[in-house]
């Protein structure tokens, strides 16, 4: 395995209590006959505004649950598992983010469900993976547009259909944008590739190379020119006088004695 990606027990465990959770605020709602939906975003309101905390844990009923537990389940272990350092930074403020720009473009009314998360993860794993030019996170970024690329046509306005359920497009196109800015901001150098080569940086030249100077324009392999030998002069001169001083080489040796 891949010495960058470490599987733990948080792969599994904080996904599986995320899901947990979504369940039992549903239970509760059935079980004590709560209302959870008025805690959702309204967009433009002040009350609204408490949605952005709560409305990725209250659905409308059971089939919406089901259709959000399978997807978040999934992008989260993939989350957890290969961006670990930033998995809880990108769900907590991915929620808050999202929120908000339900709040400013949503429709007035009631918006809730964990969609909203679910396309915060769809977009930050796929554009990070991209980002990072990275073999097995482009992988996944490719695994990930295969299984769930079709929510990307939920992020359009669609006609609402009197009698059926109206889909918060909103929230969607709201979760895509803040993955897709939460990938600007969390950066992963870990990933960064180690460039071992001189023609790998982005500012290598060429022509400066002494191994591809001795190929020419054809690919052809040449000599290198000989670099020519400086010429100097065969003579100095100098018109300042010069005098010189003899003096007698005396040998500073003592003599031997007999």
């Amino acid at each position: 395995m891949d010495k960058h990606f470490k599987f733990t027990n948080l792969v599994i465990g904080l996904p599986l209590f995320f899901v947990v959770v979504l369940w039992f605020v549903y239970w509760l709602e059935i079980r004590f006959d709560f209302d959870f939906v008025q805690n959702g975003i309204y967009p433009r309101t002040f009350s609204g505004l408490q949605g952005i905390l709560f409305s990725p844990f209250i659905h409308s009923d059971i089939e919406h649950l089901y259709n959000n537990s399978i997807p978040v389940l999934v992008l989260l272990v993939a989350l957890q598992f290969f961006y670990a350092k930033q998995s809880l930074a990108v769900v907590g403020y991915g929620i808050l983010l999202s929120g908000f720009i339900t709040w400013i473009i949503g429709r007035e009314n009631y918006h809730i469900g964990a969609s909203g998360l679910i396309y915060v993860l769809f977009s930050f794993i796929f554009f990070k993976g991209i980002q990072t030019k990275y073999n097995r996170l482009i992988a996944l970024s490719l695994a990930v547009i295969v299984v769930y690329g079709g929510l990307v046509w939920y992020v359009f306005p669609s006609p609402e259909i009197p009698g059926n359920k109206s889909i918060s497009w909103e929230g969607h196109l709201g979760g895509l944008l803040s993955g897709f800015l939460l990938t600007l901001v969390y950066k992963t150098p870990e990933y960064k590739k180690v460039l071992k080569y001189d023609w790998e940086h982005p500012d290598y030249d060429p022509v400066a190379d002494k191994f591809m100077q001795r190929f020419d324009a054809n690919g052809n392999f040449v000599n290198l020119p000989r670099d020519e030998p400086e010429e100097f002069a065969s003579f100095y001169w100098c018109s300042l006088p010069i005098c010189y001083t003899v003096v007698a080489h005396k040998k500073n040796e003592s003599k031997r004695e007999s």
